[in-house]
């Protein structure tokens, strides 16, 4: 990370929340209309990280592990209980004009744009609450229109849009005032394969066009491998993992998978490892990360092979790996 000041800055934020708590029955609900039992929760607990100008950053975590809530905290919404958080130099929990001009954020399933309103007519708000200059709005809207092939959506009410066509606009609505900060909250929830991989790729591009910084939350491995080389593990409300998405391959697995093409067929390899796949002259099969040059020179001594891969897991099963390994610690 360089010298410069971050577009993102967390020093041990807290988040506390206060919840209703009573017993089930009849009498129980009688006694809470005058005497109100609650309990804290701690959503968030001591976070701290830093993210650089145009970092694209995946934050990981399970359900309710502290990921959307420090979103919020970080976009203004939230008012942290503890600790500080800056973004792009200001403090967020005071929605100053020029933080909330710099900043966008977008929550996969939920809807920004005006349901019965045509698309259209959602941006041009957007233009006059921003104060966009014509001239640099036109622009903008017609290369977000393109880059995002959304120009016969444009005059459709977004109730009658499909969620994916949806989430097109929403991501088009929310970058119109060209924001330096970019958080992303599940933004390719419920899309099919072929959306998610349009939406990757022009949030890639953006991102390299542009020099947005974006913080990236998704249960999707396929999103933070396409986006993100460096990611933030949270679980119940403390950080777990910050760094290269490649080291944290090498920290937790603890396997390696070797990809065979043999010269036989249907050769059966089970005694040197668990076979994942095995079809024809083609086997996968994974081993101990100790064993695996062993067991590459004993299949090399005793069979003929074409063709030989040793990879590490799949960043899927890693990132798994470290989100359950989270939730049992």
């Amino acid at each position: 990370m360089s010298d410069a000041s971050p577009a993102v800055r967390v020093d041990g934020l807290e988040v506390t929340f206060r919840v209703p708590e009573r017993e089930a029955g009849l009498a129980a609900a009688a006694r809470s209309l005058f005497v109100r039992r609650t309990r804290t929760v701690a959503a968030v607990r001591g976070a701290s990280f830093e993210i650089g100008d145009g970092e694209v950053v995946g934050f990981l975590g399970s359900n309710g592990a502290g990921k959307t809530t420090t979103l919020k905290a970080l976009s203004g919404l939230l008012h942290p209980t503890g600790g500080s958080v800056h973004v792009l130099g200001h403090v967020p929990s005071h929605r100053e004009r020029a933080f909330l001009s710099g900043i966008a954020l977008l929550m996969g399933g939920r809807n920004q744009l005006q349901w019965d309103l045509p698309a259209i007519e959602s941006f041009e708000l957007s233009q006059a609450i921003y104060q966009i200059p014509d001239a640099r709005f036109r622009r903008t809207k017609d290369e977000l229109v393109d880059l995002l092939d959304i120009g016969d959506l444009l005059r459709r009410p977004v109730r009658n849009l499909s969620l994916g066509e949806r989430m097109k606009v929403e991501l088009a609505g929310s970058l119109l005032h060209r924001p330096r900060m970019l958080f992303l909250d599940e933004p390719t929830l419920g899309l099919d394969a072929a959306t998610q991989r349009r939406l990757r790729s022009f949030i890639a591009d953006h991102n390299r066009r542009d020099g947005t910084t974006v913080l990236l939350t998704s249960h999707y491995p396929a999103d933070i491998e396409a986006l993100c080389a460096r990611v933030v593990i949270i679980n119940r409300g403390r950080i777990q993992y910050d760094g290269p998405l490649d080291a944290l391959s090498a920290a937790l697995a603890t396997s390696k998978e070797i990809r065979l093409t043999l010269e036989a067929a249907d050769v059966d390899l089970s005694g040197y490892g668990q076979i994942v796949r095995q079809e024809g002259h083609s086997v996968v099969l994974t081993v101990p990360k100790a064993e695996a040059a062993g067991v590459v020179a004993a299949i090399l001594a005793a069979h003929t092979v074409v063709d030989l891969v040793i990879e590490d897991p799949p960043v899927e099963d890693v990132i798994d790996l470290a989100l359950s390994a989270g939730e049992a610690g």
